[in-house]
């Protein structure tokens, strides 16, 4: 009973404790000013690794877009990934997107109130159902992504890797047993923001933090050591080809397979080219593959980007169609280059076509033409 009671006891003085820092401190955020539990459900997914300073203008778009349940479950999934354009992790707007739809079709528009009714919405995991379900409705749900996770093993000095399946089960047991009875949802996101303002990754603010004479990592003075970090695997690094394509005024491009990277956006086509940095056998490719024939204009220069789990540089040619098709194959459609950006891109396909189109610019095959033209006339005065 007596040690029951001390833990009972240290739990109330720390909720009380964070809570007032809470009150006091927290940011001021626009999903902080509502209690709709579908503004709540938008700013919790776009939050998944993703930083709350990127986050909130996207956020603000959307919910101005789409204010209701209702309205994001009608929309094209293109206009849902293309008001994502640039937040990254795609996924999370398809599965929201699909979540919408769940809710219309089987909720009547109602967000669900319950882990449980959440955690059958497509792509919702557990963290995501905890945070939505205790912040809008006051259930009480543990939390624990990255912040709480790294507050956690401080206040318990827990050593070993949080990524490991036992520990993980501990820390949300640790995370369920901090819960108030009240005013759940405050509680957690008084967690999240303690680990995202004070006790951060690297130099934590330890002298401002209102529950540091809770913490053990603080007392053994190991909280700069934890959580343990375990050394990632190096990110695999890929050459791609890319083949940009022009017929007139338009250029060539279509969207991504529905599974895989970057599902539903747009983009140029990518070659299997083995040697993907030099248009050698990409001309034959691109015959093969559309029935056209091609002439390289230039190459432009190449675009890295970095996914979660891997790094690819993309090796950008331009070419100019000399023998259109009647049809080109599905998925494959010309559009008018100024019309390009209209579509859902992903960052790589978006910094590769500003390389050679502007508002109200001619392509870079357009230039070429009137630069030869104006050499050749001035070729004829000088001969003259």
């Amino acid at each position: 009973m007596p040690l029951r009671r001390t833990q009972h006891d240290f739990e109330k003085r720390l909720q009380k404790r964070l809570k007032s820092w809470y009150n006091r401190n927290k940011r001021d955020l626009p999903w902080r000013k509502t209690r709709d539990p579908y503004r709540i459900l938008v700013s919790e997914i776009m939050l998944q690794q993703t930083q709350v300073a990127t986050v909130i203008p996207y956020y603000l778009r959307f919910i101005r877009t789409f204010p209701m349940v209702a309205l994001l479950a009608r929309s094209p999934l293109q206009n849902v990934l293309k008001l994502w354009e640039g937040l990254g992790y795609y996924s999370r707007a398809r599965n929201l997107h699909r979540a919408a739809q769940a809710i219309h079709e089987q909720w009547n528009d109602q967000v669900p109130s319950t882990v449980e009714g959440l955690s059958a919405l497509p792509g919702i995991g557990r963290y995501t159902a905890g945070a939505v379900a205790s912040i809008a409705f006051d259930v009480a749900a543990p939390i624990l992504d990255g912040n709480v996770r790294r507050v956690l093993c401080r206040i318990f000095a827990i050593r070993k890797d949080p990524r490991d399946a036992v520990v993980q089960e501990r820390l949300w047991g640790l995370a369920e047993e901090l819960l108030p009875e009240r005013n759940v949802g405050d509680f957690n996101q008084a967690m999240m923001e303690l680990g995202a303002t004070v006790c951060l990754p690297r130099t934590p603010s330890c002298s401002v933090c209102p529950v540091r004479e809770y913490c053990r990592a603080h007392r053994l003075g190991l909280q700069n050591r934890l959580p343990v970090r375990i050394e990632g695997r190096a990110i695999p690094h890929n050459d791609v080809a890319v083949a940009l394509i022009q017929n007139g005024r338009s250029l060539m491009i279509g969207p991504r397979p529905e599974r895989g990277l970057l599902a539903g956006l747009w983009s140029f086509p990518e070659m299997d080219s083995p040697n993907p940095t030099t248009s050698r056998g990409i001309e034959r490719e691109v015959e093969i593959r559309f029935g056209l024939r091609s002439k390289l204009l230039r190459p432009l220069e190449p675009v890295t980007h970095t996914f979660s789990h891997k790094r690819i540089t993309y090796h950008s040619f331009l070419f100019n169609c000399v023998s259109p098709p009647k049809h080109l194959p599905e998925p494959w459609q010309w559009i008018p280059a100024e019309k390009i950006k209209d579509y859902p891109l992903p960052t790589a396909t978006r910094k590769i076509l500003d390389q050679i189109t502007t508002d109200r610019l001619p392509l870079a095959a357009e230039k070429t033409a009137v630069y030869r033209k104006s050499k050749n006339i001035l070729r004829e005065k000088q001969n003259a």
